[in-house]
């Protein structure tokens, strides 16, 4: 367990015998989109910033990101019951206990390395924390932003996140802000970009 609530991993596993094999486990939650139940509300993946950039930093990490050999998310998508109009005033008998409706339900389980299921937008407002993709199929399968390029590009996309700049049609710098723009910054390839998909898709029921 992290030493403290707000420090990076919530689980550190460590080989018995070989104490240089670590793996950062996180654990997260979220709920399905009640418009689009197709996707969920997305999560944060850890920091960008002083550890994600430091790798021999100990600032609000549990080991210095360095020393993890992996970095997954252990999770569960569930849906909530709060839009279905529940009596939250009736009053039940320990008879009734089994009667009492569970205000979520349908949990998926996931467990994926962080890099795969990455998105290349913050997940929080003004805080420097990674954003999660959001279709479920594609947290399922692994399918994110950086699917196709790997880890080594996940690393540094975040790591340069709201630093580096490119000039815009009007003369202008602007801050990168996609992972096809970064591409093309750095001279690679596009295909390599995965774009994750929007709301909007067709909706179906669970």
């Amino acid at each position: 367990m992290a030493t403290y609530q707000n420090w990076y991993p919530d689980l550190t596993f460590i080989k018995q015998g070989n104490s240089d094999l670590k793996f950062a486990v996180d654990l997260k939650t979220t709920y399905r989109d009640e418009e689009y139940p197709e996707f969920c509300n997305g999560f944060t993946l850890g920091s960008h910033g002083e550890y994600f950039i430091n790798r021999t930093s100990t600032k609000n990490i549990q080991y210095p990101y360095k020393d993890y050999t992996g970095h997954f998310c252990l999770g569960i998508i569930y849906k909530s019951s709060f839009a279905e109009k529940l009596d939250e005033t009736k009053i039940y008998t320990v008879e009734e206990v089994g009667n009492i409706p569970a205000v979520i339900h349908n949990f998926i389980f996931f467990a994926e390395e962080k890099w795969h299921i990455a998105s290349d937008k913050g997940g929080s407002g003004n805080t420097a924390n990674i954003g999660s993709i959001q279709k479920i199929d594609d947290i399922l399968s692994g399918n994110g932003v950086f699917a196709k390029a790997g880890e080594e590009l996940f690393d540094d996309y975040w790591a340069n996140f709201g630093k580096m700049e490119i000039l815009t049609a009007k003369g202008e710098y602007k801050k990168l802000s996609s992972f096809l723009e970064y591409l093309n910054y750095r001279g690679l390839p596009t295909n390599l970009n995965n774009p994750k998909a929007l709301k909007g898709e067709r909706k179906r029921e669970w």
